[in-house]
């Protein structure tokens, strides 16, 4: 016989015999079994519901409200009411304001936070003192992954690891530390996707457990977790075939299809309602008019391959071009339009109008890997690439483009931009900010930007080469760098770690999960973090 307990979210079946309690049914919990994973989990499971934990030896848990044992009356530890801000990664979907929303003039989609970082971080010794992380966690198991952080509706914060590649949703329960592997409960969609780089859209406030919208093997899902349960499932959106990961505009969702036809763009409300498919209107490439003046540095720049400083003249239209239907990269979200990026040229699509493709110039092709569009003050976007002989930045979603040359890589997004080692710190093509001469001989790639409208000066976190002197594509593809800083700078440039031997330096994703600024990296056993609290 077992007496009934309900809360406002749960349903409790208390063990007459023992007095001992299990959950029955909670709120947006799909499926409950109790015996088989959650009371293994009892500290995580109580977290996340909100319950009371005994200190006294009676009993293991209590539902949600208790504040003293039945048994003898001592006080309950009880969970709940802890609220950190959630972690998306690059997401073009709009924020809570409880979440740190970006500035409504800065991109979407790029690895750009609001949370207050620097402020902490920047209490920390700095450089040249090499830090250490405050914190480790093991690796997740499937290691090419996304990362999430949130409450998902639940009372405590969590961390999610999607491996995109392998269809495999990762767990990590912080009181057990250790990586647990969510079961797909029922007929779930197939997580992973492959084509294309990869982006989901978070749930602004969907039910229960609700982690967002996310591209798979076969379409577009909604992904719900059940964390007492370590299962997951999915409702399916979009049933089609992906060319690109989704993107959110003007509150339209948007994706590219590989239809039998050709590449096409689907949309639809958020909530998936009003779908339609969209051709895509092919626009004729112009070469580009040179806006400005390249002036040569000093320094010999290995990036540089001409032999002179000056615009090399505009480009050659392209021949057409079919869209391809894999190898875009994630969507950005700008000026009320989504613009995705590809080898062969970008697609641009206003809600309300046709999507447009635009190939690039002959002989001009994209850096995508130096980080992403940069951000202009008159506040359009613009992409490096390289036309055979020399860098030149090109202007994006203009079909007469603008064309800045350069005298040498730079590598970054946004607005945090690096040439070699010096930070360029006004227009994107602009001379470099030289402090120290001897960061001449480095090279900075820059990993996530801090966004603040109290800092005239970009701040972020860097990776920084020392003493490098090859191009900066071998050191972002396949060369095994022997050192490097992990850095972050800005009022105050503070060095947090170092790493060795690292391999493909791109790979390395920032994250924000209980209040510390977290770095993976897929080689490496353990994700270094670090704390959000000043320093003394």
């Amino acid at each position: 016989m077992a007496n009934r307990w309900e809360t406002s979210d749960s349903v409790w079946l208390e063990d007459e015999r023992n007095g001992q309690f299990e959950l029955a049914q909670s709120r947006g919990i799909s499926r409950i079994e109790w015996q088989a994973h959650a009371r293994g989990r009892l500290p995580d499971v109580a977290q996340l519901l909100g319950a009371s934990e005994p200190a006294c030896g009676h009993g293991s848990i209590y539902p949600e409200g208790f504040v003293y044992c039945p048994e003898c009356g001592a006080p309950l530890r009880m969970h709940g009411g802890s609220h950190l801000p959630p972690w998306w990664g690059p997401s073009t979907a709009p924020l809570s304001a409880d979440a740190y929303p970006l500035p409504k003039y800065l991109p979407l989609g790029l690895p750009l936070t609001a949370q207050p970082l620097a402020a902490a971080l920047e209490t920390r010794k700095p450089e040249p003192e090499v830090g250490t992380p405050d914190e480790k966690i093991p690796a997740p198991p499937n290691a090419v992954c996304v990362f999430a952080a949130g409450n998902f509706g639940y009372a405590a914060q969590r961390l999610l690891a999607l491996a995109y590649t392998r269809n495999v949703l990762q767990y990590w329960d912080p009181l057990a530390r250790r990586w647990h592997l969510m079961a797909a409960e029922g007929t779930a969609a197939d997580l992973s996707f492959t084509a294309s780089a990869y982006a989901w859209l978070p749930a602004a406030a969907g039910q229960r457990g609700e982690v967002g919208i996310v591209p798979g093997a076969h379409g577009l899902a909604r992904l719900i977790v059940n964390p007492v349960n370590e299962s997951y499932r999915t409702e399916t959106l979009l049933s089609a075939p992906l060319a690109s990961s989704p993107g959110m505009a003007a509150g339209r969702i948007a994706c590219l299809l590989a239809a039998p036809a050709g590449v096409r763009l689907w949309t639809a409300n958020a909530d998936g309602a009003d779908g339609e498919t969209l051709e895509i209107v092919a626009v004729a490439a112009h070469g580009g008019s040179a806006a400005g003046s390249v002036t040569a540095g000093d320094i010999p720049d290995p990036d540089d391959d001409a032999a002179m400083p000056g615009n090399a003249g505009p480009a050659a239209p392209a021949a057409h071009a079919a869209i391809p239907a894999t190898g875009w990269s994630r969507p950005v979200s700008y000026d009320g339009k989504l613009v995705w990026l590809h080898e062969l040229g970008e697609i641009w699509w206003h809600p309300g109008s046709a999507p447009q493709w635009l190939p690039w110039p002959a002989g001009w092709s994209p850096r995508l890997q130096f980080g992403g569009p940069v951000r202009s003050r008159d506040g359009r976007l613009w992409l490096i690439g390289h036309d055979g002989q020399r860098y030149s930045y090109r202007e994006l979603g203009a079909a007469g483009a603008q064309i800045q040359p350069l005298d040498g890589a730079r590598l970054g997004f946004c607005t945090l931009l690096f040439r070699r080692g010096h930070q360029v710190k006004d227009e994107p093509w602009a001379v470099e900010n030289v402090e120290d001469q001897g960061g001449s001989h480095d090279l900075v790639l820059p990993l996530l930007e801090n966004a603040s409208s109290t800092r005239a000066q970009p701040t972020g976190l860097v990776l920084r080469v020392e003493a490098y002197s090859g191009k900066a594509e071998a050191a972002l593809e396949d060369m095994v760098l022997p050192r490097v800083q992990i850095e972050w700078v800005g009022q105050r440039n503070v060095i947090l770690d170092e790493a060795v031997r690292l391999k493909q330096p791109t790979d390395c994703q920032p994250f924000v999960y209980d209040n510390c600024l977290w770095l993976h990296h897929p080689s490496w056993n353990d994700m270094r973090g670090w704390r959000l609290e000043a320093q003394s």
